[in-house]
């Protein structure tokens, strides 16, 4: 890995290129999204605070690796807190550190924004228990499941 950059809307290319992979690679879960609305590009082109990418790139400059991260803030957090939003390294770079670097650059932005946690969601079922291993390894525990209601 050659790498890393924290990128805004100026890397939104790379960004969507890599969330594609990353949702056809979930399939019935990627689906759920459907078409990506255009205006997705241009509300973060608008407010850029809202998402922050951390792009790993390889020795021949090709992205292999992406976590887009976003800032909340609750009480039950003590404050502000950031979010892993998506995650996902290419298969050929896999169980080569990409991932484990990604993430070390996020805490890095958690510490330098005064954040008192990250969070990330998991899947609970077999298929994901590779993925929960990996976040486990990196120092994350169980907070308790997470639901949804689209609007």
């Amino acid at each position: 890995m050659r790498t890393i950059i924290v990128a805004g809307p100026d890397a939104w290319d790379v960004v969507e290129k890599l969330v594609r992979e990353l949702l056809t690679e979930l399939g019935e879960e990627g689906r759920e999204l459907g078409t990506l609305n255009p205006r997705v590009r241009t509300l973060w082109e608008a407010r850029p605070n809202l998402m922050s990418a951390v792009i790993a790139f390889g020795d021949d400059g090709e992205p292999i690796g992406l976590l887009t991260l976003s800032e909340g803030f609750a009480i039950y957090a003590n404050g502000l807190y950031g979010t892993i939003l998506e995650m996902y390294v290419v298969p050929q770079a896999r169980s080569s550190g990409v991932g484990r670097r990604l993430i070390e650059r996020a805490v890095e932005i958690g510490h330098e924004r005064g954040w008192s946690r990250i969070d990330v969601t998991a899947p609970e079922s077999a298929a994901w228990d590779r993925t929960v291993r990996f976040y486990r390894s990196c120092g994350f525990s169980p907070a308790g499941p997470k639901l949804k209601k689209p609007l």
